[in-house]
């Protein structure tokens, strides 16, 4: 019986991996973008999981709120930048004019001065200007971009941790609902073999005149010992099952909130290498100690460039006169000043970074806060003995946050 049923347990283990193995093409990263509501293994009546329960769509709701604050603020700024594009494109023709001078005096300047800093194993003029415009928050860049890959290795990590450990979950969950429905089974097998031996006992006692006494109470004993051992065996897999769904519950909360982060992050990173025009941290380090490099050996020419500069001070006064809100960043896109294409080139990737946090606010703001709000209100309509506690609790939430 022990090596059938050591068979059976085998068996079962290979059945499982092999299920496994043929599931983990469904578990691609894309995967790790949805968000579970699914109250399944929430054992509602449980103060304690539904506490939690509510607790951790609050806590979605202020990791949201917070990233929602930073998008808005980069979003203003692109915002601003399209603005000052507009007010440049909307100048009558002759202010217009005054500007491309300016500009065509400052790009001829640079041209001149590009015979030197085209040597060998130096940046190119476009590498230089991009990393000039974000010289104050290059290393702020280096770093953020470090950080977000590692968080991204790390959410991977987790995530295939969280993974592993919730199909570990519901295969235990698998094999105690087996272990319960194998002790019902064989507390009725017992039970009708028990009566078929007291009705043997009885045909040998009354019907051949036998002692059977004896047999009585070993059967008894033997009935005895085997029901407590089932119970026993029934009971410890019903509380454990309690507690491997309350796992289950909890590990989905995890799940939810690591998949927040790996959207919130992946969206991050992707728009870190639009606004840096980079495809890795490794780049844009890469890019920035080369600039530092550099920008060392421009400034032994600053000193012949003074004509450029205040030709640069020129086109700085003209747009200051024009209401433009940050006139200096134009200095460093004179191309785009007197060729309508490149204009159209900055705006649209402008558009794209605006379109992308777009798409980053709707998510937190539709998804995540208005989906952990609706499971909260789904929560309280479907429960409404516990809609108070409920309610006490987002109460509770929105003063702390206020």
């Amino acid at each position: 019986m022990g090596l059938i049923k050591g068979n059976k347990v085998l068996q079962k283990i290979a059945e499982w991996k092999s299920r496994r193995t043929a599931k983990e093409a469904e578990y691609e990263e894309s995967n790790w973008m949805e968000i579970e509501y699914d109250r399944k293994s929430l054992q509602v009546h449980d103060t304690r999981q539904r506490q939690e329960y509510i607790k951790g769509f609050l806590e979605q709701i202020a990791d949201a709120t917070m990233e929602l604050e930073n998008l808005s603020f980069e979003y203003g700024t692109v915002t601003s930048y399209l603005k000052d594009m507009e007010e440049i494109e909307a100048l009558p023709e002759e202010e217009m004019q005054e500007i491309k001078a300016s500009a065509e005096k400052i790009d001829k300047l640079e041209n001149e001065r590009g015979v030197y800093l085209q040597k060998k194993n130096r940046m190119s003029d476009e590498k230089f200007h991009q990393m000039e415009r974000m010289e104050d928050e290059a290393e702020e860049a280096c770093r953020k971009l470090a950080e977000a890959e590692e968080d991204q290795n790390r959410i991977k990590q987790d995530m295939s941790r969280l993974d592993g450990e919730k199909h570990a979950f519901l295969y235990r969950k698998d094999e105690l609902k087996n272990i319960i429905a194998d002790s019902k089974g064989m507390a009725i097998i017992c039970g009708v073999a028990f009566i078929i031996c007291f009705v043997v006992l009885l045909v040998l006692q009354y019907g051949m005149d036998m002692d059977t006494q004896l047999g009585f109470l070993l059967a008894a004993g033997i009935a005895a010992l085997i029901i407590t051992l089932l119970y026993m065996r029934h009971a410890e897999a019903v509380k454990e099952l309690k507690k491997v769904e309350s796992g289950i519950n909890r590990l989905i909360q995890l799940q939810n909130r690591v998949k927040i982060r790996y959207v919130n992050n992946t969206n991050l990173l992707d728009y870190l290498y639009l606004k840096y025009q980079v495809s890795s941290a490794k780049e844009m380090s890469t890019l920035w100690d080369r600039y530092k490099i550099e920008r060392e050996e421009r400034k032994k020419y600053r000193q012949a460039e003074l004509e450029l500069d205040e030709c640069q001070q020129d086109l700085l006064n003209i747009l200051k006169c024009y209401q433009i809100k940050d006139p200096a960043i134009w200095l460093h896109q004179t191309a785009a000043l007197l060729d309508s294409k490149e204009m159209v080139e900055i705006r649209h990737n402008l558009i794209i970074r605006r379109q992308s946090l777009r798409r980053r606010i709707d998510y937190n703001k539709e998804i995540i806060i208005a989906g952990a709000q609706n499971a909260i209100k789904d929560m309280a309509d479907s429960y409404p003995e516990y809609a108070k506690e409920i309610m006490d609790m987002v109460s509770e939430y929105e003063r702390e946050q206020s």
